[in-house]
């Protein structure tokens, strides 16, 4: 295999004397993901890597050899097809194996995957077809029930860069690629140019729950960074048996530490195919399970579940909860629940991950989002108008890092609205800084404007959560002709328990809240409403109020 260099028009680079410094100051390391990948195979050949259930419901336990002999047949035969060094492929794939040695070949030849997540439609994917200039689109055979490869096929109509649809799962079609047969059938790997460490290795999305994902380019060498010094802050190693339960095209489970930082350590991954807490309590009994990454609502779920109790979770040593703040209500409980350590973690695809560390006090760990996994980090807290905030006081977040985009992929628009002329990304969060560490206020959209006083969703639903009665609370803006906006509280209620809303503002009050900040409308609701990510979907709550208004 030849070296090459892949250039991508649309792709913002970091600046020649930032990248010098980071590889002066040693954070990058000048290997790409495929070459890391073979050397952790060098290391820990005969140990079991990888645990899942395919497609198809066959069940795989595979060695660190055996992943890589899969990953070099289909690197060979994908190249054999045309895709190669630039070309770029939207991956769809659930939790399956099959994900994992499709993204290690894609990385080795230089094809950047477009990891998309299994619940994305149509719409969405079509957009990131047309705005990656995708030459292949890799999907599950079927997806809760859904025929997936017609509507490959559909999209393969619609997309001129597209060439092939990869199918994962058992399949007999002369119109398609057939992963799970290639993974197992050996083929040439002549002639194949493989990238560099400073090419973009993958592209991962943006959060959000409305309009279409931005495409966001990490690099071979960003990434490496990101999931090295993530696996060292977490304490992974050959000991770590990884639950996969989050998506596994989502960054927290890829790479904070996730499925490579665990490989990186030595370790073993089990694909879990659902995040829902019997699966998950299940596989953490049956496999061992020392780590895994939810989001603060499956959190509740797990540790809300009726076999818990049933499941021996001894061997559980880390639970890292993410995606949005983890209230303090909810963080205590999980030592006595789940019997393990809680690591808080703010992060986001574009970059920046923020822990708590594993020796830090209980205060910290339940009430922070911990502090920046390096000390290169750079981090402003601003108002809005981009003043440095006072100590302790409330501002957006930006950032700038040796391993945080400088752009998005082909977004020129958005790229002005969300980056500083001096290459800060603005995150969108607000945040404070308690003694060193960050605390998470919520989004500057998630702020109610009520008559031009402004309420923090994130604040009144943290006091909300310290009623007894109330499991889960999101509280969201409601248009109102004089106010502008009003504020309405969703509550999940526990079992048995009630709660009136005069009593519960009465209880706000108590709380020391503020009179403006209280709700004016309460709504109960049987469960939230979830992203594909498993956040609370706001933007579904919000919907619901304008179609009552």
């Amino acid at each position: 295999m030849a070296g090459g260099r892949l250039r991508l028009d649309g792709v913002v680079a970091v600046p020649t004397d930032f990248a010098d410094r980071y590889r002066r100051d040693g954070l990058w390391h000048g290997r790409t993901l495929g070459e890391l990948f073979d050397q952790w195979v060098a290391r820990s050949g005969d140990c079991v890597a990888l645990v899942g259930t395919d497609v198809d419901g066959v069940e795989h336990r595979l060695t660190y050899a055996e992943v890589q002999q899969r990953v070099n047949n289909l690197a060979a035969h994908l190249h054999q097809r045309g895709i190669g060094l630039g070309s770029r492929v939207v991956v769809q794939l659930p939790n399956v194996p099959g994900f994992v040695t499709l993204m290690l070949a894609l990385l080795k030849i230089g094809a950047p995957p477009v990891l998309a997540l299994a619940q994305h439609r149509e719409h969405e994917i079509g957009y990131m077809l047309d705005r990656s200039g995708a030459r292949a689109y890799a999907v599950g055979r079927t997806f809760k029930g859904e025929d997936c490869v017609a509507t490959a096929r559909a999209l393969k109509l619609k997309c001129k860069t597209l060439r092939h649809v990869l199918v994962s799962g058992a399949i007999d079609a002369e119109d398609v690629v057939p992963l799970d047969r290639l993974e197992i059938t050996a083929a040439s790997a002549a002639d194949i140019v493989e990238p560099v460490a400073s090419d973009v290795a993958l592209f991962l999305l943006s959060g959000g729950t409305t309009g279409v994902p931005k495409l966001i380019p990490r690099t071979h060498d960003d990434y490496a960074l990101n999931l090295r010094e993530s696996a060292r802050l977490c304490g992974f190693d050959a000991g770590t048996v990884y639950l996969a339960a989050l998506p596994a095209a989502h960054n927290f489970p890829l790479g904070c530490p996730g499925i490579l930082g665990t490989l990186n350590g030595g370790g073993r991954v089990v694909m879990a195919p659902s995040a829902d807490a019997e699966t998950g309590l299940a596989l953490t009994e049956r496999e061992h399970v020392t780590a895994t990454a939810l989001v603060p609502a499956l959190a509740i779920r797990w540790m809300e579940s009726p076999r818990i109790a049933a499941r021996d979770l001894s061997s559980l040593k880390l639970l890292q909860v993410g995606g949005q703040r983890f209230q303090a209500e909810h963080a205590r409980l999980v030592p006595r629940t789940l019997g393990c350590m809680l690591q808080q973690v703010y992060g986001m695809a574009e970059g920046l991950l923020n822990y708590t560390r594993l020796d830090d006090h209980e205060a910290v760990i339940l009430n922070t989002q911990g502090r920046p996994l390096l000390p290169q980090d750079e981090v402003r807290i601003v108002d809005m108008n981009d003043r440095e905030a006072a100590e302790g006081e409330a501002g957006e977040l930006l950032t700038r890092g040796p391993y945080t985009i400088r752009g998005y992929f082909r977004a020129d628009d958005h790229n002005a609205r969300s980056f500083t002329a001096d290459g800060f990304y603005r995150t969108g969060d607000v945040v404070r800084m308690q003694n060193g560490n960050l605390v998470v206020e919520g989004r500057i959209k998630d702020l109610i404007n009520r008559g031009g006083e402004k309420v923090s969703a994130e604040e009144v639903e943290s006091l909300i959560l310290a009623h007894p009665a109330v499991m889960q609370a999101a509280v969201v803006a409601m248009p109102d002709r004089v106010l502008g906006e009003r504020i309405c509280a969703f509550l999940v209620i526990r079992h048995g328990a009630g709660v009136a809303h005069e009593e519960l503002n009465r209880f706000l009050l108590g709380q020391g809240l503020a009179t403006f900040k209280l709700p004016e409308r309460i709504e109960t609701i049987g469960e939230m409403p979830l992203t594909n990510v498993g956040k609370v979907n706001k933007q579904l709550l919000r919907d619901r109020l304008r179609e009552t208004a």
